[in-house]
């Protein structure tokens, strides 16, 4: 078994995959081809919003769009500490501080009521991490932007195609952003993302930064980087993009066996109303989680952990944080997360025997501790 089986969705959609790499290599425009062009109008029509601007990948997206905002050194920035670490990374990289809020400990969540408190004169962005396929509490968060003037990025690499109260992620801000490694929702063969707006200024301004800052061809306006999708990313993408609602429908529905099978013992990730989740992991608490994994490592049943560290707690943040007391629910949740094996492809069959075996688990080491 397979945490997640990327082979098996290749298998559906090989005979339009190949064909569409066929094409790029047919026509040979390997970097910003016709394929990212209609990639663009198909992604921002899906989403809901004007402009999709594709890039190299879900971390660039997000420098690109603090960029396009005119994050400078020494601004703020509030985000979660509990994602992985390009979030914090990149605000770090723009020379901004990160400003890290803690988690709601039933949505994982950045908890927006805690959002306010930890704005300053110095705060020039919000960055709301939508984690493991669920959107943050966006109408909360613009709000509290509002009354306070500053923009949001919605960091949705995990959250592609779910909604939240009717609108697409990636719809629900000044800029959301995503990513397409091979693993997300919907992923390509490599690296990929993108930036998406409804702002046309903004959209002119990361259509620059993503080619060296350029106006039109040698004539560079701003500071930029080299962050583009590649063709052939592309027409991955595009192969795959016809089948993405049916995929996400059956994440749902795998999310939902999921909470059925597991019952109402075990701690899942609750799902707020008005919201759609697309599951890019799905996740349980449990106590002696290095136990449980090797459990299930003998019944060759793979896990992961997204995260194992919170970010104000990585080596490279953890002397600035040093004396941060106010993070507990991410602390807590960082010792205790474990995600199963999630695919729109999973079989009821090979859910049942997880489900079984994360049960059969749980209650050996019941028994073992009461022994």
């Amino acid at each position: 078994m397979q945490f997640i089986n990327l082979a098996r969705q290749y298998a559906q959609y090989k005979n339009q995959i190949d064909k569409n790499i066929q094409a790029v290599l047919d026509h040979g425009q390997y970097i910003l081809g016709p394929e990212v062009y209609t990639l663009e109008e198909k992604l921002a029509e899906y989403v809901g919003v004007k402009h999709c601007i594709t890039v190299a990948n879900g971390t660039d997206a997000l420098m690109i769009a603090m960029m396009a905002l005119d994050i400078h050194p020494g601004d703020e920035v509030i985000t979660t500490p509990f994602t992985f670490i390009a979030t914090g990374e990149m605000i770090a990289l723009i020379g901004a501080k990160p400003i890290f809020v803690d988690i709601d400990p039933n949505t994982y969540q950045i908890d927006a009521s805690k959002i306010a408190a930890a704005i300053t004169n110095k705060t020039k962005c919000i960055m709301p991490v939508s984690l493991y396929g669920q959107c943050a509490d966006m109408d909360a968060i613009n709000k509290i932007a509002k009354q306070n003037k500053i923009p949001v990025i919605e960091d949705g690499a995990q959250s592609f195609g779910a909604t939240y109260q009717n609108k697409k992620s990636c719809a629900l801000s000044t800029i959301g952003c995503t990513s397409f490694f091979p693993s997300k929702p919907l992923g390509c063969y490599g690296d990929g993302g993108a930036c998406f707006t409804n702002d046309d200024e903004l959209a002119i301004i990361m259509r620059q930064i993503r080619t060296h800052g350029q106006e039109k061809r040698y004539h560079h306006v701003r500071l930029g980087m080299n962050s583009r999708l590649d063709t052939l990313q592309a027409a991955i993408l595009l192969a795959k993009f016809p089948h993405f609602e049916n995929e996400v429908n059956a994440r749902i529905k795998i999310g939902k066996r999921y909470d059925q099978l597991l019952g109402s013992d075990i701690k899942k990730m609750t799902i707020m109303p008005g919201n759609t989740c697309v599951y890019a992991q799905y996740t349980i608490e449990v106590s002696e989680r290095p136990l449980v994994q090797q459990y299930l490592k003998e019944m060759h049943i793979p896990t992961a952990v997204h995260y194992p560290i919170p970010l104000h707690k990585q080596p490279i943040f953890a002397e600035a944080y040093q004396y941060a007391k106010h993070l507990v629910t991410s602390e807590h949740a960082s010792q205790h997360v474990i995600s199963l094996p999630m695919d729109p492809y999973l079989s009821d069959d090979e859910q049942q025997f997880i489900c079984n075996h994360v049960i059969a688990a749980l209650k050996d080491l019941k028994l073992s501790e009461t022994a």
